[in-house]
């Protein structure tokens, strides 16, 4: 088995995976690799992240039923025996080259925390292809790759293996530094609304959304087409609305919580904000969480994905610009104000003069919910109304390098468009990915087009 890792995985890799660990009674006998100190977790800090190297796994933990070929297939000689470990909710896998790709199906199951119940089996989805642009100051933080986070609850203990992708027999080729990431998303942090005992990053994303709600507030309420003039200010198109002969084209402003309301610790990200130019497109993602989760997980789901996008692929803060349950509750994402052209990490090579948006679900197979498509109609009707864009046209945004299109490729595009459109992923997912010409046309009517 030595022979093999060291031939596949390369021996700087194998040598990292050797280091002695002590397992949990019960399981395998392996020796394994020292995990990394804990992150500390203080009471002013909600949540912790385990990051775990992965390691040798023994022949118990590596047999996996065949998959349709009647044959028993053997996963990679590397995961995570049956680990206790801090509870945590979210999980995921990173490896340190953010252009490499794993060649496998990491899949993990996990243990109900305070309870000797074990869940099945799960896939976590390894194409993760939102990302920051490729000239985008967040590549200075060295991103990892990562496989998309996988919403699992309240756990203490997991087991984790990586499958041979489909069609194959055995995985022989794995990325360097692949880490377990286990994401406890804690509770929101409970602020004094007095502004000095908010703490600056705190006081700087919410005072973004100046105008719209108070400094402190824990969601932006609903406002009409005609009461947007701050949403315009804020947008810096006040002129727009007002020129004369000029019709503007704004949909009602939806209720969003802010993130304050969600329970982001500002200390996480990097205190400055970053803009674009303007808005001229929204492209459409899902979370690839699962969709095993009630409407009053959404904001500890939202905290988890945060946390992941922070402090395991060294992103500056979350990703997508907005967020979206099954609830059709809308969440603001990167921190900078809602009515700006905040630039996001969501769709790599097009992050630059649009914003992005996330379903929390899975949505390969599974339909999205009424709830979150009508809440993607409202909201692209309002962000892309301030913007003035039809959100059933096309637009023209130039790539900044991809696996689809060139640096410098001027691409039309939906103004509404799935992350597949900029990007060969199978991201947003097929079902949430049809109804895309849905969305466009309510969206539209709701800017009274």
């Amino acid at each position: 088995m030595r022979a093999f890792v060291a031939t596949s995985l390369g021996a700087a890799t194998f040598a990292a995976l050797v280091v002695p660990l002590a397992l949990p009674a019960g399981a395998n006998s392996v020796q394994a690799p020292a995990a990394a100190a804990p992150e500390a977790a203080s009471a002013d800090v909600p949540g912790s992240t385990q990051s775990l190297p992965l390691v040798p796994l023994g022949d118990r933990d590596r047999v996996l039923p065949g998959r349709g070929s009647g044959r028993a297939a053997t996963a990679a000689p590397v995961g995570m025996p049956v680990k206790d470990v801090r509870p945590f909710s979210l999980v995921g896998v990173v490896w340190t080259d953010a252009q490499a790709e794993l060649h496998g199906q990491p899949q993990v199951r996990t243990r109900a925390t305070g309870s000797h119940k074990w869940g099945a089996w799960q896939d976590v989805q390894t194409h993760y292809d939102d990302a920051p642009d490729l000239d985008s100051p967040e590549r200075g933080a060295k991103p990892r790759g990562g496989t998309a986070p996988l919403w699992v609850g309240d756990s203490d203990a997991v087991q984790m293996r990586i499958a041979p992708e489909q069609g194959r027999q055995a995985v022989t080729e794995l990325p360097a530094g692949l880490r377990l990431e286990l994401v406890d998303p804690g509770s929101p942090v409970e602020r004094d609304p007095a502004p000095a005992a908010a703490g600056q990053q705190a006081n700087d994303s919410s005072a973004a959304n100046a105008g719209l709600a108070p400094l402190g507030a824990t969601e932006i309420p609903a406002a009409p087409a005609d009461g947007l003039q701050a949403d315009l200010a804020a947008a810096g198109q006040q002129e727009r609305g007002q020129a004369a002969g000029a019709e503007p084209r704004n949909g009602p402003r939806p209720k969003i919580i802010t993130r304050a309301g969600w329970g982001a610790d500002e200390k996480l990200r990097e205190p400055k904000f970053g803009y674009t130019k303007t808005v001229k497109a929204a492209f459409v993602h899902h979370s690839a969480t699962g969709n095993t989760y009630s409407c009053n997980q959404s904001s500890a789901i939202v905290r988890g994905i945060y946390r992941y996008h922070v402090k395991s692929n060294h992103w500056r803060d979350l990703g997508y610009n907005f967020v979206i349950d099954k609830c059709g509750t809308i969440f603001e994402g990167r921190a900078g104000g809602v009515a700006k052209a905040v630039m996001g990490a969501h769709t790599l090579g097009f992050n630059n003069d649009t914003t992005g948006i996330a379903v929390i679900g899975t949505f390969d197979k599974a339909k999205p919910p009424a709830a979150a498509v009508d809440a993607l109609g409202k909201l692209t009707a309002w962000k892309l109304g301030l913007y003035g864009r039809n959100p059933d046209g096309k637009t023209t945004l130039v790539s900044g390098g991809g696996n689809r299109f060139k640096k410098g490729t001027k691409v039309r595009l939906n103004v509404i468009s799935g992350h597949r459109d900029g990007y060969v992923t199978s991201c947003p997912g097929a079902a949430l990915y049809g109804t895309l010409g849905s969305a466009r046309t309510a969206s539209a009517r709701f800017q009274g087009r």
